[in-house]
């Protein structure tokens, strides 16, 4: 577990009182907090649903979100709120047999990223932005050295020069304090995890993408090789000014990385904002929960408190009212009845009946 940074304020522990929607004037509009002028992706009211017994039920639901251009921002949840499935969405790859009911993806440059099909659906993903598996070893075939398949990738987006691309590897390799030469003539199964997550950065970045995505990038890392992975990926994002998402059930890695973090469940952002002032004060009880559940190195130990009940799956999201209700200390008659709009104060927006009347 990464050590966290920023520490949380409110507790989220306190008597549930019935209130009405926030008044209109905090009241938000459905979109993200930056302007367009500030971000290099731009999510709106994007939906992805996937078939079941009951009916398409949505993974993504409505879900508005800027990625500021230069910064890095920070997706955390459990597993299972829709932050994968929302994240290859932004490459128009969702998983079969999912579908995007609605919405636009807009990438700088590109335009809507899922109007495009073929030829420049596949020039896109790449050279606009690159995508970091959650899974390393997965992403790596095993029957090629890396060198081959870095070349591989390259021929496939039309470049044809051998040695631009293998300089611009060992460059990448070089920046990422790694023996190029090694790497390019391992196989997969000869790279550590740690090396494997920097092999799977170099592939994301190759193609010069301006958009890098990393799926749970220190998952199954002990801690020496997580912070050596970390500070890649803050030094990269530095000196190749990239727009950044790093996806991950774990706040400290979003707390150490990110300048802006929004925080998922059941397929909705339940909060966004400034990464400090979201962790210094927490509006959505989910976002309390998450920071009272981390373990804790210094302090009382006993008041690290697990969520209570589980995670839902597409089958048991409420249908009605607030999707996080069931699993909620404050919830009221009002939460039952419809699903809370969103509410904004300065860059900071939560979606939350209770907590908009403590700002009200």
């Amino acid at each position: 577990m990464t050590r966290l940074a920023r520490q949380p304020g409110p507790d989220p522990a306190g008597s549930a009182a019935a209130v009405e929607a926030a008044p209109d004037s905090v009241l938000a509009p459905d979109r993200g907090a930056l302007g367009d002028g500030d971000a290099a992706v731009r999510v709106r009211d994007l939906t992805v649903s996937f078939p079941t017994a009951d009916g398409p039920l949505p993974a993504v639901a409505g879900v508005s979100l800027d990625l500021a251009r230069s910064h890095i921002t920070g997706l955390v949840g459990e597993s299972g709120s829709g932050k994968s499935t929302l994240a290859l969405t932004l490459l128009n790859a969702v998983p079969p047999p999912g579908h995007v009911d609605g919405g636009s993806v807009t990438i700088e440059g590109v335009g809507d990223v899922l109007a495009l099909h073929g030829a420049d659906l596949r020039k896109m993903r790449g050279a606009e932005i690159g995508y970091v598996f959650q899974a390393s070893q997965n992403s790596l075939n095993p029957l090629k050295p890396v060198g081959k398949q870095l070349l591989d990738l390259g021929r496939s987006h039309g470049e044809r020069d051998q040695r631009v691309l293998l300089r611009r590897a060992r460059a990448l390799f070089d920046e990422m304090g790694m023996d190029a030469a090694r790497v390019l003539a391992s196989y997969q199964h000869e790279l550590s995890g740690g090396m494997r997550q920097r092999v799977g950065i170099a592939f994301a970045l190759l193609l010069n993408a301006h958009v890098v995505i990393l799926d749970e990038p220190t998952t199954a890392l002990d801690m020496l090789t997580q912070a050596l992975v970390l500070e890649i990926i803050r030094k990269v994002h530095a000196t190749r000014h990239l727009t950044t998402l790093v996806i991950s059930h774990d706040v400290g890695v979003i707390g150490d990385l990110a300048d802006r973090m929004a925080v998922m469940y059941a397929g909705r952002i339940v909060e966004e904002g400034p990464t400090v002032q979201v962790l210094a004060g927490p509006r959505h009880p989910y976002t309390r929960g998450l920071l009272t559940a981390m373990p804790r190195i210094a302090g009382d130990v006993s008041e690290a408190r697990p969520l209570p009940g589980r995670p839902p799956d597409l089958a048991s999201i409420p249908r009605q009212g607030c999707v996080f209700r069931p699993r909620c200390p404050l919830a009221t008659r009002a939460c039952a009845e419809a699903e809370p709009p969103v509410t904004v104060t300065g860059e900071h927006r939560f979606a939350c009946f209770v907590a908009a009347q403590e700002v009200s």
